[in-house]
């Protein structure tokens, strides 16, 4: 698949706001990084939830993509768990399926920080739209 133009797309949302970057796409995985700084901190100098939710819920739908061949789907359910607080530095999000049907996808993902603990983990449903006859 041809990532350029989803990411020419990207870039000009909340992907480029946060400063996303995509390191690895195929159909079993995807990986985003992101280059903390501190605007992506909360007022405990750790890195907002939000910015960790947004970075697995996009892995996991740049992981639709690869998986359907660039068909788009939309989040319709996202659980997040809080493991450890991330700080300034590059952290990278992989997203993995877990279960796939006609008109939906469940991943799940996980942020780790530049050693290697464990962030966060989520899992997302995806809602597909209906293939064309």
């Amino acid at each position: 698949m041809d990532w350029t133009d989803l990411l020419n797309r990207n870039n000009q949302t909340f992907w480029g706001f946060l400063g996303m970057e995509l390191l690895h796409a195929d159909a079993a995985r995807v990986e985003l990084g992101l280059e903390v700084k501190e605007h992506h901190l909360n007022s405990k100098g750790i890195v907002h939830g939000g910015v960790l939710s947004s970075l697995m819920d996009q892995a996991m739908g740049v992981l639709v993509s690869a998986a359907r061949n660039g068909v788009e789907g939309v989040t319709t359910h996202l659980n997040v768990n809080f493991v450890t607080a991330m700080g300034t530095g590059r952290l990278v999000a992989s997203a993995y399926p877990v279960h796939e049907t006609y008109r939906t996808m469940t991943m799940r993902a996980e942020i780790r920080n530049e050693q290697g603990e464990l962030g966060c983990v989520a899992t997302a449903t995806f809602r597909l739209p209906k293939q064309q006859a």
